[in-house]
């Protein structure tokens, strides 16, 4: 396929390397990002858009992705797509593809999991919303770049699962590393509170794939000094996503609202900002019960 890729971060980049490696035709943008090996640099991202039968976005945030599909949409060929990788708020991935449903095109928003590992891999998960049409055309892309995509429903659909996804990972990673503060102080070892949690009810991806204890179970961030697999600053974002969904929508999320409050504090008061999300562990160990 002609492909245009517009922002080639640290999850962009490889996406857009993995669909070129694979034989797409693939013409990347970004405002400070090289291109990687095998995608044909465009002056801007409208170039890179025309003429391309899928347009990519990977972008920072849903304004950015407003200000970009605003400029993109007129320069692509009626009946292309416009595929968002980006996790943006879900009012915004709904309001460009409307935007691109009136311009003659489909939109799909595909928010991902598996952070930059997976990306390098070509493993990620994608959660699509938008048209079936338009899933089942970009799905070619999708088997290079992820393991997984899954159509959940309707444009902004995507966004919304992953919103809900990661604000139960961050609540899981939460109390994850907390109960191993507990099981230090309580002077149960970290290796027999895994053996245990591992195979019993309180098991969970944060303990088993991504365990925050350094040494114990597979590896992860925390065996490479808490640097980033999946930010904590990440985390912060989606989180707040997840509550202004819920605000909008009068849902009530009490645990999602009181990790977003704990991990603004660690980002944003406690130099939690550069570090992986698991690094809560560390933050947990020393502090005690009346600790502010």
């Amino acid at each position: 396929m002609r492909v245009g890729f517009i922002g080639l971060g640290n999850m962009g980049a490889p996406m857009a390397a993995n669909l070129a490696t694979a034989g797409h035709d693939v013409t990347g943008h970004d405002l400070a990002a090289p291109c990687p090996e095998g995608v044909t640099r465009a002056a801007s991202g409208v170039e890179a858009a025309r003429g391309a039968e899928v347009v990519i976005t990977m972008l920072p945030d849903g304004a950015i992705l407003r200000k970009v599909a605003a400029e993109l949409i007129p320069a692509m060929e009626t009946g292309a797509i416009l595929l968002d990788c980006s996790t943006v708020d879900v009012d915004s991935a709904r309001a460009v593809a409307d935007q691109a449903a009136q311009a003659g095109l489909m939109a799909l928003d595909a928010p991902v999991s598996g952070g930059v590992g997976g990306a390098q891999a070509g493993t990620l998960t994608f959660m699509v919303g938008g048209p079936e049409e338009a899933h089942a055309r970009a799905l070619p892309l999708f088997e290079v770049m992820g393991a997984k995509a899954v159509h959940c429903g309707p444009a902004g659909n995507g966004q919304a699962a992953k919103i809900c996804n990661n604000m139960i990972l961050g609540a899981t990673m939460i109390v994850t590393c907390e109960a191993f503060a507990l099981a230090d102080k309580l002077g149960l070892s970290r290796q027999a509170m895994f053996d245990v949690v591992s195979t019993s009810s309180g098991q969970s991806w944060s303990m088993t794939t991504y365990c925050p204890a350094p040494g114990i179970g597979p590896a992860s961030p925390a065996d490479n000094g808490y640097r980033p697999g999946f930010a904590a600053d990440l985390m912060l974002k989606d989180l707040r996503l997840s509550q202004q969904a819920a605000e909008s929508h009068d849902a009530d999320t009490p645990l999602g609202l009181a990790a977003m409050r704990l991990y603004a504090t660690f980002v944003e008061e406690e130099g939690g900002t550069g570090t992986d999300f698991s690094a809560m562990l560390p933050r947990f160990e020393g502090r005690g019960r009346g600790d502010n």
